[in-house]
């Protein structure tokens, strides 16, 4: 009867010991995997520091032809995704969206 019931309590934590161990077997690869294509998205892609920032945040001075110039935006894009913005009348410190 001993011998009954300690198997009753080492199989289940036999059980969750092994699933533990897929666990991080399993999320150590993908780990791995997720980082070797972060890592080489980013050493192909373009080296313009704006490619991955949402907004542009106007400085004094800026237009919004020296701001599609810094950021590699074409100038309509620029337009077409800050339609309520009024180049003539750009604000510092105004946010302007680069990307959806």
């Amino acid at each position: 009867m001993v011998a009954r019931s300690r198997a009753r309590y080492l199989a289940p934590l036999a059980l969750a010991a092994t699933l533990a161990g897929t666990y991080l077997v399993v999320h150590a690869a993908v780990s791995a995997k997720h980082q070797n294509q972060t890592s080489s998205a980013r050493s192909h892609g373009p080296a313009n520091k704006f490619s991955q920032t949402k907004f542009y945040v106007v400085q004094q001075g800026d237009s919004l032809t020296s701001i599609a110039a810094k950021t590699h935006i074409q100038l309509t894009k620029l337009e077409e995704l800050n339609p309520s913005v009024d180049p003539n009348t750009l604000q510092t410190g105004r946010r302007l969206r680069l990307r959806r």
